[in-house]
């Protein structure tokens, strides 16, 4: 009764069962392998965030990279703006997906070194060639409060370093590229200004980074696992249903019913 399990369509269906078996599998450990790292990276923003602030040159200097366990923490700096070389990053958005730029600006510690601080989030000019009106900082000396971050990459973030832009803007926030530019020792990464508020809620500070949902790869791995179950449930419910159908038409096939009466 089971010799339909030979027949061409019945070992491709096997075959392609016994494949999706290890390959789903995989795919259920694969997701569970984001899962842990989304929940990791989850726990070092937490505790990034939740840290006291602590002056940034204990965090970074000239030519550091700020490192995945000093991402996000918060820091203090006192100094001035330059406002005279801060730059504007194209093509960035704000909490409501509206594309404009983000406003970076020198920060000069009483050492003299440059800390580059992004102010927030301003809506784009008339047009791409022109430089916007940007909302002035606090003059004097005052005490600025943000989050670290490491310098940006093209690899890190898909976001191409185009040339030739128009005067003062740029592409990605990088210390490296913005020390050569201004002739000074500059910080190693940047930060990303929350306090003091600016007047009149201009630039838009930008806001806390939200945890990655772990909770989606760990249902995604579950899914995949119970899909792999399901495949030789489900191959056996078909043999049995083959098997079942072929039956009843042998049994209707030999029946008397069936037979022609003899004269």
């Amino acid at each position: 009764m089971y010799r339909f399990l030979l027949s061409r369509q019945w070992v491709i269906l096997t075959l392609v069962a016994l494949l999706l078996i290890p390959t789903m599998i995989r795919l259920g450990i694969w997701q569970m392998h984001r899962y842990e790292e989304r929940t990791a990276r989850n726990q070092l923003v937490s505790e990034a965030l939740g840290a006291k602030p602590v002056p940034v040159e204990k965090l970074t200097s000239p030519g550091h990279s700020v490192t995945t366990d000093e991402r996000y923490r918060n820091v203090t700096a006192k100094g001035r703006f330059d406002t005279d070389d801060e730059v504007v990053v194209r093509r960035r958005t704000n909490s409501d997906d509206e594309v404009g730029y983000h406003v970076l600006t020198p920060f000069v510690l009483e050492d003299g070194k440059v800390l580059l601080v992004n102010r927030g989030w301003i809506p784009g000019a008339p047009t791409q060639t022109a430089f916007p009106k940007i909302p002035a900082p606090p003059r004097g000396e005052i005490t600025v409060t943000g989050r670290l971050m490491p310098d940006e990459t093209t690899e890190a973030s898909g976001i191409k370093d185009i040339k030739g832009l128009p005067d003062r803007q740029i592409m990605l926030i990088n210390s490296a590229q913005e020390a050569r530019r201004l002739g000074v020792q500059a910080l190693g990464g940047y930060i990303v200004q929350t306090a003091p508020a600016p007047k009149g809620g201009t630039p838009e500070l930008i806001g806390r980074p939200g945890n990655e949902d772990a909770a989606l790869n760990y249902a995604y791995a579950i899914q995949w696992w119970l899909f792999a179950a399901g495949v030789p449930v489900g191959w056996v419910i078909l043999v049995r249903r083959e098997r079942r159908e072929r039956a009843e038409a042998a049994a209707k096939t030999e029946s008397p019913e069936s037979t022609p009466a003899t004269v």
